[in-house]
């Protein structure tokens, strides 16, 4: 087994009080490793606290369960004063927000797949060969002898299930099917799963038509990318949770590899997602501009004008596009 894999579990049978930490502008892989290792830990008779700094996307409260996630603020008041804090989904400091205060001052395990990952935990396990997190808490959990029901075995799959695109990507390998099978097996419920994104707004479909009217072309339609500004969130009356999803839409046109989706929901800060099909790496072009991600998903936050952020990376992508085009003709 992994030494550093080994070396958490040791520490997490050790701990009494333990801190759960996800990432800021959490997905679904996130919130489901959180609360997997948080019920799973429960389930030992520890002390548990889950937390992301950060507003959880209204759609995942389709499960209770999400509830016990709880912001930085309301952590910190509690006075709870965790032994041990285990980071989940994150790669770097920087993405756990605030909660990177408590780097240093507490042992700190990093559990992540992100190839772009920083060990920055007093522990690392940063495996790239697995295709979602979930799968490495479902290892930790299964490790320190975690016994699953339904509603743990369900929510485990969902990080599974969205970090593969519903088993659509080209991360969802033999391991990732057994890994469902297994937690199916267990209770998991695959269409519990999938009922949280067919639970719509028609105010999403509305941002969404938004969104087409602002798609452009790149490099012969390689290259799409849209954008949706503040304005348009207001105007439509939706957040930036109701854009979750967009890019891939994005990437599903045909003929297209690379996809850009720039999410514009605070005044002059932009969230941009990198989608790609085959080849292109999008984790090059998110880290040369600040962010980090995988080889087919990746991201990035810039802050200024939004048009002006638009022209910048737009501009970074056909550079780097064509760059990684002309090496693989060249192999």
């Amino acid at each position: 087994m992994n030494r550093d894999f080994l070396s958490i579990v040791g520490e997490l049978n050790l701990a009494k009080k333990v801190l759960v930490v996800g990432h800021i502008m959490p997905d679904g892989d996130d919130i489901s490793s959180v609360l997997s290792a948080t019920l799973g830990l429960q389930k030992l008779g520890k002390e548990v606290l889950a937390g992301i700094d950060w507003r959880i996307p209204w759609y995942f409260y389709e499960f209770d369960e999400t509830n016990l996630i709880k912001g930085y603020d309301e952590i910190v008041n509690s006075g709870f004063e965790p032994d041990f804090m285990l980071v989940v989904d994150a790669s770097s400091p920087d993405r756990i927000g605030r909660f990177q205060e408590f780097l240093g001052k507490v042992t700190t395990a990093v559990v992540d797949h992100h190839g772009t990952n920083t060990l920055f935990g007093t522990l690392n396990w940063v495996d790239t060969r697995f295709g979602s997190t979930a799968q490495m808490v479902f290892r930790i959990n299964t490790e320190l002898g975690v016994s699953y029901d339904e509603k743990l075995a369900t929510i485990n799959l969902m990080g599974i299930a969205t970090d593969t695109g519903f088993f659509r990507y080209s991360n969802a390998d033999e391991t990732v099917f057994s890994d469902a099978t297994k937690l199916v097996s267990m209770g998991g419920k695959p269409y519990l799963v999938s009922r949280i994104f067919e639970n719509k707004r028609i105010e999403q479909f509305k941002l969404l038509s938004t969104m087409v009217e602002h798609i452009r072309t790149e490099n012969d339609g390689q290259i799409v990318y849209s954008y949706l500004s503040k304005k348009d969130y207001e105007s439509n009356n939706c957040t930036e949770d109701d854009s979750g999803g967009f890019v891939g839409e994005l990437r599903s046109i045909q003929g297209v590899e690379l996809a850009i989706f720039f999410s514009e929901y605070e005044q002059n800060e932009v969230h941009i997602s990198f989608r790609s099909k085959d080849w292109f790496d999008c984790s090059k072009l998110a880290v040369l501009l600040g962010g980090g991600g995988h080889p087919r998903a990746a991201g990035c936050t810039l802050k200024g004008e939004l048009s002006v952020i638009v022209e910048q990376v737009i501009r970074e992508a056909k550079l780097m596009f064509n760059t990684q085009l002309e090496a693989i003709k060249n192999i």
